[in-house]
């Protein structure tokens, strides 16, 4: 079952503020993107899904997830 409240954690070290390892997870990622032009960064987020799905390795946990993050997005032919 996919987990969707906050996850976000450091093996071996304690934070005083819950949200702290999101908010590391989030400025890693802004480096990660930094300099990048939009084609690059659009390669960066494949790679980086690819990589963490075949981690993840369970489908049916792939394919929750992949579900709940296009819930609610309108398809470009329909936005109109």
């Amino acid at each position: 079952m996919l987990k969707t409240e906050n996850n976000f954690h450091q093996p071996g070290k304690r934070f005083f503020r819950a949200y702290r390892p999101g908010d590391d997870f989030y400025a890693a990622l802004i480096e990660t993107h930094r300099d990048l032009s939009e084609a690059q960064s659009a390669q960066v987020n494949a790679r980086l899904i690819l990589l963490l799905s075949n981690h993840i390795g369970d489908l049916n946990v792939l394919r929750e997830a992949m579900a709940i993050a296009r819930d609610g997005i309108i398809p470009a032919g329909d936005a109109d």
